[in-house]
This record gives structure tokens, C-alpha cells and sequence, in this order.
């Protein structure tokens, strides 16, 4: 198994992610991701890799908050598609056992 170093939870570093912004790596060069694990806390954990040194990096995405699994709840009851609150439009949530979870970040928002 390979060694995975865990980058500091910055705010700054997530909003370039959810942005879909390039993220500086800590070596020089840029992260690039290799997948998303969904953690049964509601968390999960982004899996970077360092373009330069080929390092790889362990970024914890927090879990839902109330704000944005009310957001979620207000799209379903009013009969919309609800998208991810952090990604924004275009991102949408897919079922994945009784949640609804965002693809790009591995977060539940909502039990379906």
C-alpha cells in the first residue's frame, strides 16, 4: 500500500476544489485527483497526486452541513433535481443506496 500524506484541511484548498480550480501541490506543481472514498461519518476523503514528485495526498472533505441539506431537501419537495450545493448548477446529486450523494465530492446531502 502506498504512504498517503494528509494535506491540511484549508478552507482556501476546498473552495479551489469545489470550484474545479488547479490546486497548488505542497512540492511545486499541481494536484491532481485520482478519486473520492465516501466515509459512513458523512465525510469523505479526496486522493491527490502531486504532478511533480508523483507524492500522494489525502484532502478530508467535511461533511454536509444543516444549511446545505435544507437547500437539498427544499429542491426535492419543490420536485426539482437537486444539485450539489457545493459544486453548483450543472453538479447533480445521484442515489447511491438510500442517500443522495454528490459525485464530485462523495458528500450525502439527503436520504432519498
Amino acid at each position: 500500500m502506498v504512504d498517503v500524506l494528509q494535506l491540511d484541511n484549508d478552507t482556501h484548498l476546498l473552495k479551489q476544489y469545489y470550484a474545479g480550480h488547479q490546486m497548488e501541490s505542497p512540492n511545486g506543481g499541481f494536484l491532481i485527483l485520482l478519486g473520492v472514498r465516501p466515509a459512513a461519518d458523512g465525510t469523505a476523503m479526496g486522493i491527490f497526486e502531486c504532478s511533480v514528485s508523483s507524492l500522494r495526498y489525502e484532502l478530508v472533505i467535511p461533511k454536509a452541513t444543516r444549511t446545505e441539506r435544507r437547500k437539498v431537501r427544499d429542491a426535492i419537495e419543490a420536485g426539482e433535481d437537486p444539485d450539489c450545493p457545493r459544486h453548483g448548477h450543472g453538479t447533480r446529486l445521484v442515489r447511491a443506496g438510500k442517500d443522495l450523494v454528490c459525485t464530485a465530492c462523495g458528500v450525502a446531502y439527503a436520504k432519498a
